[in-house]
């Protein structure tokens, strides 16, 4: 794929949703569709019975199954469990790169002017989505692609904190651009986004320094990487595992 094929994907989707109902009160509908048609061009492919049950998929092209999941991998695990024995399913999880917050009013609906995001979206941010299905991930019939977009945030002002925005809930979020991709299926594709410098030996705790993350969450990659066969146990200093790179990758 690539920059113009998203742009085509992007227009033809939010031209249906707002010859549907219009653009605004759409949830997280427009980034799923665009991303549905970034991926299959061919509506005849989408919103498919597949398999005993007849589970719906996004995306069937009478081989292949595509889910396109914003958040929330809990809700995958069921789907999971009925298709991969019969399918290869591939999961597309949407990463923020950069990240503009527009606040609406819940009440007048007006909008402030977009602000950027300090944070900078990495793929060590699906990990904590990853975690949910971590029992699928060495399956041979999944592979996870991690988009990488620029994106637009629309929030209500409507959470508990003075001014609305602490607890409250995101309306909308609108790709701007297309930046790259990543897939992961096989171990060495994990192994691969380890941080250059990292050492040939190292813990939690040095992934953590490398990668400017919060300790707690640098033990739950590990433990994924562990499990997908990307880096190895090889002893313990302390309470920590000592990992490295499992031969091969």
């Amino acid at each position: 794929m690539c920059l113009s094929d998203f742009e085509t994907a992007k227009a033809k989707a939010l031209k249906r949703l707002h010859d549907k109902q219009g653009i605004g009160t759409l949830g997280e509908r427009s980034l799923h569709l665009i991303l549905k048609y970034y991926i299959d061009p061919d509506e005849s492919h989408h919103e498919k019975p597949v398999g005993v049950g007849r589970i719906i998929a996004d995306i069937f092209d009478g081989e292949r199954i595509t889910e396109i999941q914003t958040r929330d991998f809990n809700t995958l695990r069921p789907k999971l469990e009925k298709l991969l024995p019969e399918f290869p399913v591939t999961i597309v999880y949407p990463i923020a790169r950069i990240k503009r917050i527009i606040w609406v009013d819940p009440i007048t609906g007006e909008a402030t002017k977009p602000r950027k995001s300090p944070k900078t979206g990495t793929a060590w941010g699906a990990f904590k989505e990853l975690y949910k299905i971590k029992g699928y991930l060495s399956d041979k019939n999944l592979k996870i692609k991690l988009v990488f977009l620029d994106i637009d945030e629309y929030r209500l002002k409507d959470g508990w904190a003075k001014g609305g925005k602490k607890g409250s809930h995101r309306m909308e979020r609108i790709p701007l651009s297309f930046i790259d991709e990543i897939e992961l299926f096989k171990p060495e594709d994990y192994s691969s986004l380890l941080p250059p410098g990292l050492p040939g030996e190292f813990t939690s705790i040095d992934l953590a320094k490398h990668i400017k993350t919060a300790k707690p969450y640098a033990s739950t990659i590990c433990n994924i990487l562990y499990t997908t066969g990307a880096i190895i146990r090889i002893g313990k200093s302390g309470n920590a595992y000592i990992y490295k790179k499992a031969r091969g990758n």
